[in-house]
């Protein structure tokens, strides 16, 4: 089948399926769905074939090797030779003295910091404010979901609706929902520099790859949440405005590498566990009769099921279990596996083509884990919501894994 016509194909069956489990049928807002629609496409075409934006979003990834420079002069100092300095022995196998907790992970710490003081000085605010008026005007939504679904851009899916906490409790369930599922489809601006240094080697320009994932997947949020549990009322807020959390640069810096530190020691204890985990389902699946010469893997199973919701993505269908393997290791522990784990496959299992595609399609925190940590978040923020969050909660896996799928089907459609 031709690409395009396939992509084109798979973003229709990715809207079908969030139709045949919407709550409400009859009261889905359509004038919102094809705006929303609308908008991801005008966003993909606007990164993609218009001459200069697609430059702007290149220079992130001068902006990364940047701050990896610098963050290694401080990995140096702290770790010696394990964050980078010079070795003092000869290495002999090329690469085996690159370590992932001391040399990558800590660009983390750098990132938030960063970012609390890019918020400090109103940079990111005018950046959340302004998309989330073209959100507001283009689809519809209320102040609150438009601040919250643009916010999930740049922060994480409980920092975004700290944001509009005084609205939480008077937010229509479809609007929750909305809220919600933005936060499944995104990723924090604290990680994505830790995922473009790990698709460097095997995707090209890969932070602008993933900022630009982070934009479309915001309207796709919209989309695939109003399907599925279409709103009722009138929309909460208008025009919000963020406030002003630090007093100074240097408290926002603190209170950045504080936060952090705190996501640093989380993803390292998180990747040693989930990687055992993975380890120890294999080892059992492995004691099984083998399939076809090969013994059973998570991987492999993982492969078989979410093979179809590749292909609906845009992936030529002999790569597609490769492809859903990645989505399902994923969906069952996170982004960051599947993107360490794609940087291991050769061209032959997944073509450049194929590698950019999942790069948007696995660019979401809608996994098992991130649910526990949304849910816990959320329930904080809004406890007298809780019970309607429990409820929601689960389904927000669906809709968040919809919505970045379809966003690879969009990038297919182009490339």
């Amino acid at each position: 089948m031709n690409p395009f016509l396939q992509a084109a194909v798979g973003y229709l069956l990715l809207l079908g399926l969030a139709w045949a489990i919407s709550s409400r049928r009859g009261a889905i807002p359509w004038r919102t769905v094809v705006g929303g629609i609308c908008l991801q496409l005008m966003l993909a075409l606007l990164i993609f074939r218009l001459p200069g934006v697609r430059e702007i979003f290149a220079t992130g990834n001068d902006a990364l090797l940047a701050i990896a420079l610098a963050t290694r002069e401080g990995t140096k100092l702290v770790f010696g030779f394990l964050g980078g300095a010079s070795l003092p022995y000869a290495e002999t196998a090329p690469g085996a003295s690159f370590v992932l907790a001391f040399q990558a992970l800590p660009v983390v710490l750098v990132m938030s910091a960063l970012s609390a003081l890019l918020y400090h000085w109103r940079v990111l605010p005018v950046l959340v404010q302004g998309f989330s008026v073209l959100l507001e005007k283009s689809l519809g939504v209320g102040g609150a979901v438009g601040m919250s679904t643009a916010a999930n851009v740049f922060v994480g899916m409980v920092e975004a609706p700290l944001l509009i906490r005084p609205y939480l409790a008077s937010v229509s369930r479809g609007e929750m929902f909305i809220i919600l599922t933005g936060g499944m489809a995104g990723v924090a601006g604290t990680v994505m520099a830790l995922y473009a240094s790990i698709l460097g080697p095997v995707v090209p320009d890969s932070l602008g790859h993933i900022l630009a994932a982070s934009f479309i997947s915001a309207p796709a949020a919209i989309v695939f949440a109003v399907i599925m549990i279409p709103p009722a009322g009138a929309p909460t807020g208008r025009h919000l405005q963020l406030p002003q959390t630090d007093t100074s640069s240097m408290e926002a810096i603190t209170r950045g590498t504080g936060e952090g530190a705190s996501l640093l020691i989380n993803i390292l204890a998180m990747l040693i566990v989930l990687v055992a985990l993975v380890s120890l389902a294999n080892q059992l699946l492995s004691l099984l009769p083998a399939v076809h010469g090969a013994p059973l893997s998570l991987q492999r199973l993982l492969g078989w099921l979410m093979a179809p919701f590749a292909w609906m993505a845009g992936i030529p269908w002999h790569e597609c279990l490769a492809a859903g393997a990645l989505l399902g290791t994923k969906t069952v522990l996170n982004e960051l596996i599947a993107y360490l784990d794609m940087a291991q496959l050769s061209a032959e299992v997944l073509a450049p083509r194929s590698k950019i595609i999942m790069t948007y399609a696995l660019c979401g925190f809608a996994n098992l884990g991130s649910l526990g940590i949304l849910l816990g978040g959320m329930c904080a923020i809004a406890p007298q919501r809780r019970s309607e969050l429990v409820e929601l909660g689960p389904l927000t896996l669906i809709s968040g894994t919809l919505a970045t799928l379809s966003c690879g089907s969009v990038v297919a459609m182009l490339l």
